[in-house]
């Protein structure tokens, strides 16, 4: 068994719904991605690529007929360079460097391309099929934008609560107050403004060029630069009358791509340069699909396991915030000082393309490890339907190790 490490990382800006990106296609955000990254080790062939690996979590759309395929494709790679495309949701990109790593770690491939890729805004209607010909009823389109669509009769009502729902009973469950939630969600928009003035994604950002005018997009869209917890409590629940999710303390619908390069030490000498990160400990965690944004308290403790570390030796978190609620019930539930956790903003601010997610957090805490100098750090990310995963990275670019 080797080591697989991470060389280089990047994303595309994350858009709004039916924002900057709106006119962009999945495939064309996922190749941006691919050559972005690639950009940074110039000395790759890329015909050296084993594999690649891409997250997506709908695919109902443009991103269809494996949507990873279809960015090598895009992005000029050689035909030879072979993808394929996975889906844990909200999980999706995270799981592909997982898979990849493994690869690497047992031999079947020396350099894999991993990451991923959602258009929100263009994630389309669906019509199902009739079992007859010719009905005569109405037939309904269904969004397949999020969440739960063509449910099977079968689950338990209580499985299939909307995602809101869902972290509306994990709030009531560990008593996490709304000022609580509004506070955290200020602090993501404010620490990824910060990071953004102060440059450090400049490093890990490719700008997008849209049909929209003629213009590029540059920076993530959803950041309100100067929230505060008194101004998030303006606005009006979304889930529940009384309730505590609003749209300002849950992340947005977005659209963004993220690409993340992994290979062996032994790859270093092809990519032509040294690794930022080595992959040291790997988590996957399950429970009640509603439950499903407590799943990576589980995850995170199996992945430090995995490593042979634990909380006392993490300096850097980087956790999805799907919701400020499920967000803050993990953190409660670590021994972590909570402001290690996403400490250059989080999904709240930067956006949450599903497929894309797992590969930002990875760049994100590879490039936070290299720019402290610290050892070990931490991502972990929810899942729909009741899942989680996590990854712990050590840091090999030099500092205190």
């Amino acid at each position: 068994m080797s080591d697989s490490y991470l060389y280089a990382a990047a994303r595309t800006p994350f858009g709004k719904f039916s924002g900057a990106l709106a006119e962009v296609r999945p495939d064309d955000l996922a190749a941006v991605a691919v050559t972005g990254t690639l950009a940074k080790t110039p000395a790759l062939d890329p015909a050296e690529i084993d594999d690649v690996v891409w997250g997506n979590a709908n695919g109902a759309g443009e991103d269809n007929r494996n949507v990873g395929r279809m960015a090598v494709l895009l992005a000029g790679l050689p035909t030879s360079v072979p993808a394929t495309t996975v889906n844990r949701l909200c999980g999706s990109s995270l799981d592909a460097a997982i898979i990849a790593s493994r690869a690497i770690e047992t031999g079947d491939a020396d350099i894999v391309l991993t990451g991923g890729v959602e258009s929100m805004t263009r994630a389309p209607w669906v019509l199902p099929k009739p079992s007859r010909a010719f009905p005569a009823a109405d037939a309904t389109a269904v969004s397949t934008t999020l969440g739960w669509r063509l449910v099977n009769r079968r689950m338990p009502k209580e499985w299939t609560v909307s995602l809101g729902e869902a972290n509306e009973q994990l709030g009531e469950r560990f008593t996490i107050a709304r000022e609580r939630q509004d506070a955290f969600a200020a602090r993501s928009h404010n620490l990824a403004d910060d990071a953004w003035n102060a440059g450090f994604y400049d490093d890990l950002v490719v700008p997008v060029a849209t049909d929209r005018k003629g213009t590029t997009v540059t920076r993530d869209e959803g950041i309100r630069p100067g929230s505060s917890a008194e101004k998030l409590a303006g606005l009006k629940p979304v889930f529940r009358p009384d309730g505590v999710i609003t749209a300002g303390n849950a992340s947005p619908l977005s659209d963004g791509a993220s690409a993340v390069l992994l290979g062996s030490g032994e790859a270093a000498a092809r990519i032509g340069t040294d690794p930022l990160a080595r992959v040291a400990g790997r988590g996957v965690s399950a429970l009640d699909p509603q439950m499903f944004g407590y799943a990576p308290v589980e995850a995170a403790n199996r992945a430090l396991k995995s490593a042979g570390i634990t909380w006392s030796d993490v300096s850097a978190v980087e956790l999805n915030e799907a919701f400020a609620v499920q967000s803050l019930a993990c953190v409660d539930a670590w021994d972590v000082d909570p402001e290690t956790v996403n400490a250059k903003g989080g999904a709240i601010a930067l956006g949450h393309p599903l497929g894309a997610s797992g590969g930002r957090l990875l760049g994100t805490l590879a490039h936070r490890l290299r720019e402290s100098g610290q050892r070990w750090g931490v991502a972990a990310i929810c899942i729909g339907v009741g899942q989680a995963l996590a990854v712990v990275l050590e840091n090999v670019s030099g500092g205190d190790r």
